[in-house]
């Protein structure tokens, strides 16, 4: 049985025991006056308790159950240090207003029964928004305070090998994961730090593989295959947790939130999770950006090899390829497909598909 089903036989019970008590009352207060037809006290403590029992049934949730439901799920999407803060500069205003409320409770009335109550909400108020605009000077002071006395971090125990990717957290969303990608790029050590896949991601992935459509099929199954090969790679920690957010459906959404609260950016090439992501303050680690990033870089007036492979959209020009998957556009190149020909870069654009390299043959 669910909460709210609880709470609703809960409540239906109690109001109709008050509207019991309150119709007997009722029907008491009727009887002594005089009447034509005046009801019982009975059939006032029926009527009022049945009333009593419809509105526990139906408003008791929403008094109960909703406003905790409410308060976890605002504070699931805030992170631990967040937390953390806040109880800390709860705990300093209400031990200051503590030691104002008697100072203040000497002056005079009312202000001195009104001026204890009012200091510890505004003092507890202030605590907490200090505090938790300042986290991370918090516990910067707290890391400072765990070093030794030297200043110097404490190293790895002797015979032991310091693994420093262990200290950063990346999120793997499922679109990275199909990529397939990541595995070669986490592979050269260029992407420090620990890989954390959450459940949901995971089922995610699962129910693609699933697919009745083959090419999804295709695409999840090779996305777990990934996963494999990075769980198999000794210089990879990938780590699969059990961590959700509660109230949450989508993906992305929770992703977005999760990495709000582990404070860790989130690795993919979904351009949408892309841009929700940066306007919620998350840290995105995009491949596409990255394959873009590592591109040959070449300039007007430069030469080059490339193999025409098919014409272009323009006519007589041809369309090739570098190795890193760079389009050229040959100029003039339409009478030369299937021949490797050396041309000079005339224009490079960027795109947002990537760069696009426009070339003519170069004259003998």
């Amino acid at each position: 049985m669910s909460s709210d089903f609880i709470a609703r036989l809960v409540g239906m019970v109690a109001f109709s025991i008050v509207g019991v008590y309150w119709g007997t009352y009722l029907g008491r207060l009727a009887n002594q006056a005089s009447g034509p037809f005046p009801f019982s006290v009975e059939q006032y403590a029926f009527t009022i308790g049945m009333v009593g029992a419809l509105v526990g049934l139906i408003l008791t949730p929403f008094f109960t159950t909703r406003p905790i439901k409410a308060l976890r799920l605002q504070l699931s999407k805030l992170s631990a240090r967040s937390l953390f803060a806040s109880l800390v500069g709860l705990t300093v205003g209400l031990v200051i207003a503590a030691l104002l409320a008697f100072p203040l409770s000497l002056l005079p009335s009312p202000l001195g029964q009104v001026m204890p109550f009012i200091g510890v909400v505004l003092l507890g108020y202030l605590g907490v928004a200090v505090f938790n605009m300042r986290q991370d000077d918090l516990f910067a002071l707290l890391q400072g305070f765990s070093r030794p006395a030297g200043g110097l971090p404490v190293g790895p125990a002797e015979g032991t090998s310091p693994n420093w990717a262990e200290s950063r957290t990346i999120l793997l969303d499922t679109s990275v994961i199909i990529d397939g990608r990541i595995a070669d790029v986490a592979r050269t050590g260029f992407l420090p730090g620990s890989f954390l896949i959450p459940r949901f991601v995971l089922n995610e992935l699962q129910y693609i593989a699933d697919s009745s459509d083959s090419l999804r099929r295709q695409r999840g199954r090779r996305g777990l295959e990934v996963l494999a090969q990075l769980q198999r790679e000794p210089s990879i920690p990938v780590r699969i947790s059990d961590i959700d957010v509660e109230g949450v459906r989508e993906v992305d959404d929770k992703l977005v939130i999760l990495a709000r609260q582990l404070r860790c950016p989130i690795l993919t090439n979904d351009y949408n999770l892309n841009r929700v992501a940066e306007l919620q303050g998350v840290t995105i680690l995009n491949i596409n950006e990255l394959a873009n990033a590592v591109k040959s870089v070449l300039l007007p007036g430069e030469m080059l090899s490339v193999r025409v492979i098919q014409e272009g959209k323009e006519a007589g020009q041809g369309v090739g390829y570098l190795e890193d998957g760079t389009m050229v556009v040959v100029e003039g190149g339409r009478g030369l497909i299937d021949q490797e020909v050396n041309v000079l870069v005339t224009k490079v654009l960027q795109t947002a598909a990537g760069r696009m390299i426009f070339a003519r043959p170069e004259k003998d």
